[in-house]
């Protein structure tokens, strides 16, 4: 088999992620929308707040009336506001959230209050203001624009959503995806491995890391290295929209996905990325269908999946930004020149700086599971030196702020 030179990290990227196109949209309740990407533009119903508020607890008087003293003649409180107009020499006690009334135009905060009977007067620590009332649309006002298509909702933006008048919104389907883990190597039962396996944990890596993307996720292994068992997991596909293989995607003799990919039907459309670790990452279409195989070593596997796996998910559901971003970091450390792949080291955040860790081999579990971040080194960059700035990706939410 001849091999084509491996391709750039952002040409393998961008090549991925136009393949990819959003799921159907629905429309679905947003109290059930956390972690749903929203298909259209979501502007508000109502102005918020809908009239002047008071911010503090105390006593509202008119604002051309602020030396007292006052008759307080009734309450504001929050969903019972004051029916009548407020006269000149009377005050109201008003509570927070609660509706300024007509013609109060200053707070006497509670604690500068004192009150006898129905008589108010300062108290000589502080006099009423208007610094207290928040204003009829001070957060937003009808038909603003809010939240944009491809917005990840959260319990921040399901609040505002509601807030703005919304029971429903528009959004993408999160889709189903199957993950395929092989290998005769692997042990199913991790505490029967024998010495010559390893428990197979790359399957539910992988499951929890699409976990937040995805609306269900179908796992199908572990795999023996044989043509008819990894035929047969394809088979087991049928209705997932994104099929994840990890392990058999490189070139030695038991290295069997590609064969396996290609009389299942698939067409590869790219293999072999100039990354490190994660070279041996393909690419593959059949019908609607989208076929990442990902490497085995699980530090290879963990790394592609972040690359590649997350974005083209995020894709795929919607999102407006899928690709993750880097954060600029002082370098705690040094760091060897790179070659011809873009490389990635695991490291620590402590003190705002990056700490690379010790072991970078890409079967090392322990270290990637004390890393925060993955440390972007691109091709022929000379070394790093303490002090540096770096590119990092936080691993933290797949990389996305």
């Amino acid at each position: 088999m001849s091999l084509s030179p491996p391709i750039p990290l952002e040409q393998a990227q961008l090549r991925l992620l136009d393949m990819i196109r959003c799921t159907e949209q629905h429309l679905r309740p947003l109290a059930d929308s956390d972690g749903y990407y929203l298909a259209n533009d979501l502007h508000a119903h109502r102005t918020q707040p809908a009239a002047d508020l008071s911010a503090m607890d105390g006593y509202v008087v008119r604002e051309d009336d602020l030396s007292g003293p006052w008759q307080v003649v009734g309450e504001s409180a929050a969903g019972h506001p004051f029916a009548a107009n407020l006269e000149s020499g009377q005050a109201i006690r008003i509570s927070t959230g609660a509706l300024m009334p007509d013609h109060g135009g200053a707070v006497l905060l509670q604690e500068n209050a004192a009150r006898d009977g129905d008589r108010l007067s300062l108290n000589g620590e502080g006099d009423p203001t208007t610094r207290h009332i928040r204003r009829k649309g001070f957060d937003f006002r009808e038909g603003d624009l809010l939240l944009r298509t491809g917005t990840r909702m959260n319990p921040a933006r399901i609040a505002l959503a509601i807030s703005a008048g919304h029971a429903n919104g528009a959004f993408n389907q999160l889709p189903k995806v199957a993950i395929i883990d092989s290998g005769d190597e692997l042990a199913s039962d991790p505490a029967a491995a024998a010495r010559h396996q390893i428990p197979a944990s790359n399957g539910d890596m992988l499951a929890a890391m699409v976990a937040p993307y995805v609306s269900e996720v179908v796992r199908l292994g572990p795999v023996k290295d044989r043509l008819e068992d990894l035929l047969a997991a394809l088979d087991g596909t049928e209705g997932c929209t994104f099929v994840v293989t990890s392990g058999g995607a490189s070139v030695g003799d038991h290295d069997l996905v590609r064969p396996a990919l290609e009389q299942w039907g698939a067409t590869i459309d790219f293999w072999r990325i100039a990354i490190k670790p994660g070279k041996p990452l393909m690419v593959a279409r059949k019908g609607k269908q989208t076929i990442l195989g990902l490497p085995g070593n699980p530090v290879s596997s963990y790394v592609t999946a972040f690359l590649f796996l997350l974005p083209a998910l995020r894709q795929m559901a919607g999102a407006a930004n899928a690709l993750p971003q880097t954060v600029a970091l002082s370098l705690d450390g040094e760091l060897p020149a790179v070659g011809k792949r873009t490389e990635f080291v695991r490291a620590q955040l402590a003190g705002g700086k990056a700490i690379p860790v010790s072991e970078q081999d890409s079967n090392a579990l322990l270290a990637l599971s004390r890393a925060d971040m993955l440390i972007r080194r691109d091709i022929d960059a000379g070394p790093a030196n303490e002090g540096d700035m770096v590119g990092c990706y936080l691993l933290q939410n797949g990389g996305i702020a």
